[in-house]
């Protein structure tokens, strides 16, 4: 009896620490983590708040090589190319993932669509440039915003359909039984009852992929080309603050680098500032709900 309490003793001890060693190794990286945000998000402030002011928000580029002049034009570009890819990729991917998680289920199809998916979202961006400038740009011969949107929309679809195929999944059968039960048809079911029910999580996932499409580049280069001047045609090609970020940081003027600085920080709490109003309204809603 006492060697079989020793033992158990023993197990008992070392899972302890065990569990102690694994919550401090978390700790620990969570805190390198947050470090290396941290020191990102400070460097950024620290070089780049000098160039951001009224002027530099309202106005348009000033001319080469000179000081002064804004990125408004850049900002006005990304909000139109950032909701042109809303509408066409949240739609599509919340359609994905309804049909992976509630009509599809199980089947070979289902396994090689999954694949696909999993697939997409690790491809890089500039693949899906490259896809719109052949099947648009280069037929029309003319970059555009359009085709700049549908590029970030075809970028934005596979991390929707992943992200609500699996909140989805996390929704209780009971839900859907009870439906079935009152003598709902199988659509009805879905969109009355599943689908607010995951809606926290597929909110989420639509904010992380605006925040993916919002800091991409190199799909933008071959689509919306860029513009000095205020976009005047959704057919004509459109600037965007990453790619004003790239022409600044690449230039041969000081003042250009810490313009770029500038740029990224707005773009950075810009995401940050439009991720937070998304979640508090979702919050309020569900607080609402109950």
């Amino acid at each position: 009896m006492a060697s079989k309490h020793k033992t158990s003793s023993r197990t008992g001890n070392w899972r302890k620490w065990r569990g102690v060693l694994g919550f401090g190794l978390t700790g620990v990286a969570t805190l390198i983590s947050l470090g290396a945000l941290f020191s990102i998000l400070g460097y950024l402030i620290h070089q780049g708040i000098g160039a951001i002011n009224w002027n530099f928000i309202v106005r348009e580029p000033a001319a080469v090589g000179e000081a002064g002049g804004g990125i408004a034009p850049s900002l006005l570009g990304t909000l139109i190319l950032v909701s042109i890819s809303m509408v066409v990729g949240i739609p599509l991917g919340i359609g994905v993932g309804i049909y992976l998680s509630e009509i599809a289920g199980g089947t070979r199809f289902a396994s090689v669509a999954r694949i696909a998916i999993n697939t997409f979202i690790g491809v890089p961006s500039i693949i899906m440039g490259i896809f719109v400038y052949f099947i648009l740009v280069k037929p029309t011969n003319t970059f555009s915003a359009i085709a700049g949107g549908l590029a970030l929309g075809i970028i934005m679809i596979p991390i929707i359909a992943r992200t609500t195929e699996d909140v989805l999944r996390l929704v209780p059968k009971s839900i859907r039984e009870a439906g079935l039960a009152i003598g709902a048809p199988k659509w009805r079911v879905t969109f009355d009852l599943v689908l607010p029910a995951a809606r926290a999580g597929v909110i989420t996932g639509g904010i992380l992929a605006v925040a993916r499409v919002a800091g991409e580049t190199a799909p933008l280069i071959l689509t919306a080309l860029g513009n000095e001047y205020y976009p005047t045609s959704l057919f004509k090609p459109i600037d965007e603050i990453t790619l004003r970020i790239l022409k600044y940081a690449r230039g041969p003027y000081d003042v250009w680098h810490q313009q770029a600085y500038g740029a990224a920080l707005i773009l950075v709490f810009g995401v940050a500032l439009g991720s937070l109003l998304l979640r508090l309204s979702t919050r309020d809603h569900d607080a609402l709900s109950r």
